[in-house]
């Protein structure tokens, strides 16, 4: 008999704590390349700034083109000569005779015709073609038509609110204007975004574009466009118009896109033509989607038209313009409340638009369905009822004023602006010094006092860092065209409220986002809120921060943070729970305590979601703080706003405008970049 061979024991051996394997690189692969680039860029970036630093230090206030605020340029002076030149032949220049005018002309007409069924007279007294209580029964109807119960009684009490508020026809007014520019925008957007979903090619021509409309602050598209078709409800929608179809364009096209590929397999193994196969399973199968694109038109166009305020247009947004500028807290606030109403009654109504639209295919035609016809013609025929009373009656055709909440809501607001300013001045006060002289001004002096030329190199080898070589090539000409417009010192101030505003929106959007990412149950508490608070035009944001800080740029900051804020958290929230569960897991496993977690896991694996957030940050902190500018924000702001208000600036309130397209390209392409580099 052999001897036992000699070898591992056949008797397990007692269990021993696991001891992770180390995982070696295959030879010639460097162990770690991505730490090397992370250190060199860091490196590269930390000698940038001290070089900076430096020459500040040393050649501080040299070199910085400021101007006064009347001073004006070569650029401003022409830029005024220009306008003054398309004034005086608006009547008699061809392109004015045959294409601009008449353009103007079409769209004031389809205004008109909105702005009269529902608003005032052809006369321009507060007697339409439908009255009050016509429009709020249409209205109503048609929410539950395409909506539900809930959404017509939330249309039906907004509205009735909205007039007991006393602002019946600046409200009609506002929703005229909008239904204008939505309809031109649909028309527009909805046959290009089906033809950005059908071809690649026109896809990838037309993607830029929208990129660049999306990213331009609505404060810019204002004063070209009155330069062609003078200020009025047409430049209003023209601008818009712009503003407002990127969103369903888009929108659209990803609806189409997003159609499986196995449908259309089957779809075209029947022989059907290209435009059997558009209207029987492409639209059919995106119509949610396209619904939910032409929500977000309704609720940009909504946000626009209040803007639009600075050029005549009529409506809400004058009263709001108005108020703002006299410090008219109550009346601020009584009209910003209209405005959100109507922007809660339009979002609610198409989103519910948008779910109609899926339950509607896939439901059964039982005694509900039924019973729901029976609904919808029976409210038809009220509203008929309706409409031929206010054509009739007075007391329905002009809203009574016999019961107003105006007054007590303007009371109201101006009482409790009053209290807070009275009893909380020395924390706001506290708040606004420390953001203001620790942060705001010495970052502000670093870039504004700096020499312009340091200042551009600093920031195109930065670029070139983070994002590489053709972002910055195009800091470095933004820049150049900021020098050449006369608008440096103005911008590099501007730059430093949006870059301080979007460090604290990232700093709230890490630390509610990554809240969100981790806990189901607080994204179901904190998601609708952001949702509600993305629905509301920038103009009103300013309000109740008027009433806590004055008019100041600190205002402008802390409302651009707000305003900015929930778009960042919602990114940053997607990308903490799009990392992997099983990259959870096996950290856990190695005993990673929640800090380590978030820290060494989470936040670096959602980098690109992160550098995104910034990116949209810092759009909506551009476009809030330009349009603090109303409340005393000052720099390009105020140089735009100046521009409307007095002629002689036009020019360099276009020149204003100009720059922050500049920056907005500039600052988008960069970060964007930097995104694309995170996830690679």
């Amino acid at each position: 008999m052999s001897a036992p061979m000699s070898g591992p024991s056949m008797v397990a051996a007692p269990p021993e704590k696991a001891m992770p394997q180390r995982i070696e690189p295959a030879p010639g692969v460097d162990r770690e390349p991505a730490k090397r680039t992370v250190d060199r860029n860091v490196l590269a970036v930390a000698g940038t700034v001290l070089v900076w630093v430096i020459g500040w230090i040393t050649l501080q206030g040299k070199w910085t083109l400021e101007l006064a605020p009347a001073q004006l340029t070569g650029v401003h002076r022409a830029l005024n000569d220009f306008n003054a030149w398309i004034s005086s032949g608006r009547d008699e220049n061809p392109w004015f005779i045959y294409f601009f005018n008449p353009i103007r002309a079409a769209i004031e007409s389809l205004s008109n015709l909105f702005t009269t069924t529902i608003a005032v007279s052809p006369e321009g007294k507060g007697i339409p073609t439908i009255g009050w209580l016509g429009v709020v029964a249409l209205a109503t109807w048609i929410a539950f038509s395409i909506g539900n119960v809930r959404v017509a009684a939330l249309t039906l009490v907004g509205l009735v609110f909205i007039g007991l508020q006393g602002l019946w026809v600046p409200a009609m007014q506002t929703l005229a204007l909008t239904l204008t520019a939505v309809l031109i925008s649909l028309v527009i957007a909805i046959p290009l975004g089906i033809w950005a979903g059908v071809s690649d090619r026109f896809n990838k021509v037309v993607t830029p574009l929208l990129d660049l409309m999306q990213i331009l602050p609505s404060f810019v598209y204002l004063a070209p466009l009155t330069l062609f078709f003078a200020i009025g409800p047409a430049a209003a929608v023209i601008a818009t118009v712009i503003y407002a179809a990127p969103p369903t364009i888009r929108i659209t096209a990803h609806g189409i896109r997003q159609v499986p590929v196995t449908t259309l397999e089957a779809v075209d193994s029947l022989g059907v033509t290209g435009r059997q196969r558009l209207l029987t399973v492409l639209l059919p199968m995106s119509k949610r989607t396209i619904v939910i694109g032409i929500n977000q038109t309704i609720m940009a166009a909504l946000s626009m038209v209040t803007i639009a305020a600075l050029i005549a247009a009529p409506g809400l947004g004058q009263i709001v313009l108005r108020a703002l500028q006299t410090l008219d807290i109550g009346t601020a606030f009584n009209a910003g409340l209209a405005i959100v109403v109507m922007a809660i009654v339009l979002d609610r109504t198409t989103t519910a638009a948008s779910v109609r639209a899926e339950l509607g295919a896939r439901a059964a035609k039982g005694q509900r369905h039924k019973l729901r016809l029976i609904l919808i013609g029976g409210g038809l025929v009220v509203s008929i009822v309706a409409v031929y009373l206010s054509q009739t009656q007075l007391w329905a055709a002009v809203f009574p004023d016999n019961i107003q909440l105006g007054s007590a809501i303007h009371d109201g607001a101006a009482n409790t602006a009053t209290w807070l300013q009275d009893n909380f001045s020395g924390l706001t006060t506290t708040l606004r010094e420390a953001v203001t002289s620790g942060i705001l001004n010495p970052f502000e002096s670093f870039l504004v006092d700096t020499p312009f030329f340091i200042v551009m190199a600093a920031f195109i080898v930065i670029a070139f860092v983070i994002a590489g070589l053709v972002p910055a090539v195009i800091t470095g000409v933004c820049l150049l065209l900021i020098v050449g417009l006369g608008m440096w010192s103005a911008s590099m101030s501007t730059l430093a409220s949006v870059l301080v505003a979007t460090v604290l929106v990232m700093i709230i959007a890490i630390i509610i986002g990554t809240w969100m990412g981790r806990s189901k149950r607080v994204d179901t508490l904190i998601r609708p809120i952001l949702d509600a608070a993305q629905t509301m035009p920038a103009f009103v944001y300013l309000i109740p921060f008027l009433a806590l800080f004055g008019a100041n740029r600190f205002n402008a900051i802390v409302a651009a943070v707000v305003y900015a804020a929930p778009v960042s958290i919602k990114i940053v929230s997607d990308g903490i729970r799009g990392v992997s569960p099983t990259t959870i897991e096996a950290a856990t496993s190695c005993g990673s305590n929640t800090w380590q977690l978030i820290t060494k896991v989470q936040i670096p694996m959602a980098a690109k979601s992160l550098t995104l957030a910034t990116n949209q940050g810092l759009i909506y902190v551009l476009a809030m703080v330009v349009v603090g500018g109303l409340v005393g924000a000052g720099a390009l702001g105020y140089l735009v706003v100046a521009g409307f208000a007095q002629l002689s600036l036009y020019g360099k309130g276009l020149a204003a405008g100009l720059a922050i397209v500049l920056l907005g390209v500039m600052l988008d392409r960069v970060t964007q970049a930097a995104a694309a580099r995170a996830g690679r």
